[in-house]
């Protein structure tokens, strides 16, 4: 089993997995995709999606073992949501 080490801060991670969605990702995977998640390498730009965190991890690792993978909701503001609000629409 390969143990991997993140390289980046947590707020690096969030700085560049956010901006690489924004200006990349995002216009290619979000018509027809909404509630699925995307992981993005965070090094490389290369990004998976798939239904689950783990699935779009693993798809990532299996093109890049070396990822630094960054997952956003596609469509949300966060991958997994608490309470019974949505964050989708809130202000």
């Amino acid at each position: 089993m390969t143990v991997r080490q993140p390289r980046y801060s947590k707020e690096e991670f969030a700085r560049r997995g956010n901006e690489i969605y924004e200006s990349q990702v995002r216009q290619q995977v979000e018509e027809g995709n909404d509630g699925k998640i995307v992981a993005i390498d965070i090094e490389t730009g290369a990004f998976e999606v798939a239904d689950t965190p783990i699935a779009a991890v693993d798809r990532l690792y299996e093109r890049y073992p070396d990822a630094q993978p960054w997952v956003i909701r596609i469509g949300h503001r966060a991958v997994y949501r608490f309470g019974s609000r949505s964050l989708k629409n809130s202000p």
